[in-house]
């Protein structure tokens, strides 16, 4: 390999991929969310879903949703707002935020998006279980950031409405009573993005469609059942400028695991959420990647009603 070659792969193990602060901040406030819900909750019983992703047949594509929880024959579907300073709702029930910074940003319809999300769900486990079972459903809209003041008319859009505190108390204060089985399966049968995480903390979420690292390693992790988790180290001295090949790849599904060099000039090929089409990432700028347990669910929801 060429030097000019070596030298331009050196340079990409090096460069440092910041995290985007604003979506990270919504990221933590998720994560957040997610742990204490599953502290909350479980007394009495809920299960807790983040990041729930659903195959769109109307619109084509999945859809995700911030966080699902299932209790006796309950599901409740969680839209979640970390927003800072105001937001109006105008006759179109569009979310218009104030950000304190004096920009403002239309959120469209928050609600009526989630709501339909839900319907899609409900729609889903019914194909699932191939009758109409009576979920009670409960479209839940919660405001995180204690910076946010609200309008009054979001009490009017029909979804509960809550802080983090009372959104913890209601899973705290409600015992949904004996569980739905079916309906907690449904849940289980959704996958979740994938996450690469590059080099600096930059996090791209999205489908993972080819790690191109050829045929062996495809193999390998053809019809796993639990997520893949990867880590990559890069020596980034200046001799290893002159190391052929420069970085390790460690990969776990399960008890499976797998260690391999990489070579120079390998990509893997991502949907990162927002990007109209697939891109190459280059190996030698990830840190670590999350692939998700495959979907069971894909093939459900082909005969769903426009809303």
């Amino acid at each position: 390999m060429k030097l000019s070659q070596r030298f331009s792969w050196w340079r990409e193990r090096r460069r440092h991929h910041p995290p985007d602060e604003i979506h990270r901040a919504g990221e933590l406030a998720e994560q957040r969310l997610a742990k204490i819900s599953r502290a909350a909750g479980k007394k009495n019983g809920w299960h807790v879903f983040e990041s729930v992703r659903i195959p769109d047949a109307e619109q084509g594509g999945k859809r995700e949703i911030d966080l699902v929880l299932v209790g006796g024959n309950t599901m409740l579907v969680v839209e979640q707002k970390h927003w800072s300073g105001s937001f109006e709702i105008n006759a179109e029930e569009e979310f218009i935020q104030h950000r304190k910074n004096g920009t403002t940003h239309n959120h469209s319809t928050v609600n009526q998006r989630i709501a339909r999300k839900a319907r899609m769900l409900v729609a889903m486990h019914n194909e699932r279980v191939g009758n109409d079972d009576e979920v009670d459903v409960r479209v839940v809209l919660a405001f995180t950031n204690r910076n946010l003041d609200w309008p009054p008319n979001v009490m009017e859009l029909g979804s509960i409405v809550k802080d983090e505190a009372g959104f913890i108390g209601l899973l705290e204060d409600e015992n949904p009573g004996e569980l739905n089985e079916a309906l907690l399966e449904t849940l289980q049968g959704f996958g979740t993005w994938d996450e690469v995480e590059l080099n600096g903390g930059l996090m791209c979420k999205g489908d993972v469609l080819d790690l191109g690292l050829g045929d062996a390693i495809a193999e390998w992790q053809e019809g796993r059942k639990a997520p893949l988790k990867g880590s990559v180290v890069h020596p980034r001295g200046f001799l290893s400028l002159f190391t052929a090949p420069p970085s390790q790849l460690n990969l776990h599904a399960g008890e499976r695991h797998i260690e391999a060099k990489l070579p120079f000039g390998k990509s893997l090929k991502m949907h990162v959420v927002g990007q109209k089409s697939p891109e190459d990432i280059p190996w030698s700028t990830v840190a670590s990647l999350n692939l998700s347990t495959p979907s069971l669910n894909d093939g459900l929801g082909q005969t769903l009603e426009k809303p």
